[in-house]
């Protein structure tokens, strides 16, 4: 497939006309072909245009036929082959296989939220029959149902070319809710985003969707962006990105006539807690795998573990030594955009000159250009507590561990926490009461709490959580994984005393789509 350059609003490929946006080889620092202007905010409204027309259409297709659209965007992300696998390498210096596992998850993640379309369960079926002969009032008939809530604006994220991004995540559940969806590109992968939304397009095409039920935007500034946010017609954002970048959209659709939701993703430092026992025990094996989390895909997880929080001691000390023996053996990795990789050395350089923290250990010297090399700080509980720039996020290979001088001191710093996606605690048997205590406080500040675990893998299925408080994400009540993000971009519909006719299918009376309701306060089935 040649790449063009070009957007995609509904079925026709446009071009832009604003300032061009071409993809860099971060390992190369090379600028890619083609180059793809960016969009207008005509372009923007055409593309909104064609989404609300396409809505009320799209909302009532059958479970049936959305699953096999969705499953059939799979299967085009598929027939892409290696080309889509070349152009995501040579846009983000990601080695090939953990591209090929991203295009599994990302074509996993449609086939998943196709299940759960058919399985009808989102609806939540709510009934309650009349009572007509109740005193001193009759009970109406009443039935409930959850409904799209309109075209979704969908930002994709820099770090995952694929699976947070045209296809990933917030589209799959936007039109597995049944609301269309109108992507703005990152500007780091293009040439995979045109791939990716072209497959889009031709399952559209093949089963024979309203066309407007997918755009694709590019655009380098705020243009595109801020006009997708406030245009009347959007109605839900899906956002994976910087704290900055983040706010900007919630503030941008909070100022709207119509505020709608933002559910964006942003920032976590994702604090892992070492209990002593723990350490004492397997302190060399948790070193080993604090370092292979840390520097996986060179840091660019939002889940990477930014933060070790634990006793101090001379198990901690062998802890530290060890874990600073593997990241000196640790190689620099190439970073996904040069931007990056300068606002990583930016986040590390803070570190070195703030008098709070002191350096424990580092990676292997970079060697090519847009590389990261890997760091560790230490800090004190007190220095810690007093210092909030030592919570801020450092977008790769970097860590700080706090060390605390008792478990009292480990809950103050714990409190002491923003919100995060994920809390780790690493523990024996004999450590299970002071996790206890401790429990509570990471119930309120993250999304995800694991034991004896790395958090930088996020398995794609019912019952995961993706997301936290506020500035791990912008609505600490709803997942960006898993099929529960679906309820991101539904809301309730209650139908009082319709006649069966005129009802929706899944409420009508036979109940002829089998859905598992509650009925008069039991649930069925």
């Amino acid at each position: 497939m040649t790449l063009t350059g070009n957007m995609l609003i509904g079925q026709r490929a446009i071009t832009g006309s604003r300032e061009t946006i071409r993809a860099i080889d971060p390992a190369t620092d090379k600028p890619l072909e083609p180059a793809y202007p960016g969009g207008t905010g005509e372009q923007v409204e055409q593309a909104c245009a064609l989404a609300w027309d396409a809505f009320d259409r799209y909302r009532e297709t059958s479970l049936a036929a959305r699953a096999a659209f969705l499953e059939s965007i799979a299967e085009e992300i598929e027939a892409l082959g290696d080309e889509l696998i070349d152009r995501a390498v040579a846009e983000t210096g990601l080695p090939r296989a953990r591209i090929q596992g991203e295009r599994g998850r990302t074509c996993g993640q449609l086939r998943t939220f196709a299940r759960t379309v058919r399985a009808g369960e989102w609806l939540d079926v709510r009934v309650d029959n009349p009572l007509p002969e109740r005193q001193p009032l009759p009970r109406p008939d009443l039935r409930q149902r959850q409904i799209p809530l309109g075209p979704v604006a969908v930002f994709g994220a820099s770090n995952f070319p694929l699976a947070f991004s045209v296809a990933g995540g917030d589209t799959a559940s936007a039109l597995a809710a049944g609301c269309p969806v109108v992507v703005k590109a990152h500007s780091a992968h293009p040439g995979t985003s045109e791939l990716v939304g072209r497959a889009v397009a031709n399952a559209i095409a093949r089963c024979g969707m309203p066309e407007g039920v997918f755009s694709l935007l590019f655009g380098s500034g705020r243009e595109v962006g801020i006009a997708l946010v406030t245009d009347p017609r959007i109605k839900a954002v899906g956002f994976t990105g910087s704290r900055n970048g983040g706010i900007a959209l919630c503030n941008a659709a909070n100022g709207r006539a119509e505020p709608i939701p933002v559910y964006a993703e942003m920032s976590s430092i994702n604090p892992v807690f070492l209990f002593p026992a723990a350490l004492q025990a397997r302190g060399e094996a948790l070193a080993q795998g604090f370092a292979a989390s840390l520097t996986q895909g060179a840091g660019q997880f939002c889940t990477n573990p930014g933060l070790v929080i634990a006793r101090q001691g001379a198990f901690l000390d062998r802890f530290v030594a060890a874990a600073a023996e593997h990241l000196q053996r640790s190689p620099a990795q190439t970073m996904l955009t040069p931007g990056i990789c300068k606002a990583y050395g930016k986040g590390v350089e803070s570190l070195f000159d703030n008098v709070r923290a002191q350096a424990a250990a580092s990676g292997q010297q970079v060697g090519g250009p847009n590389q990261c090399q890997a760091h560790l700080f230490m800090t004190s509980a007190q220095d810690f507590l007093a210092d909030p720039a030592l919570q801020a996020e450092v977008f790769g290979a970097a860590s700080l561990i706090v060390q605390c001088a008792d478990d009292a001191q480990v809950r103050q710093v714990a409190e002491h926490l923003e919100g995060q996606l994920t809390a780790t605690l690493h523990l024996d048997d004999a450590d299970l009461d002071a996790a206890r205590a401790l429990l509570p406080t990471l119930e309120r500040k993250a999304g995800r709490v694991l034991v004896n675990g790395w958090p930088t893998g996020v398995e794609v299925c019912d019952a995961m959580v993706h997301g936290g408080p506020f500035p791990a994400t912008s609505d600490a009540r709803s997942t960006s994984v898993g099929t529960a993000a679906i309820l991101r971009f539904l809301r309730p519909v209650c139908y009082q005393d319709f006649p069966d006719s005129l009802l929706p299918e899944a409420l009508r009376h036979a109940n002829p789509l089998g859905l598992r309701r509650l009925l008069d306060g039991q649930r069925e089935g």
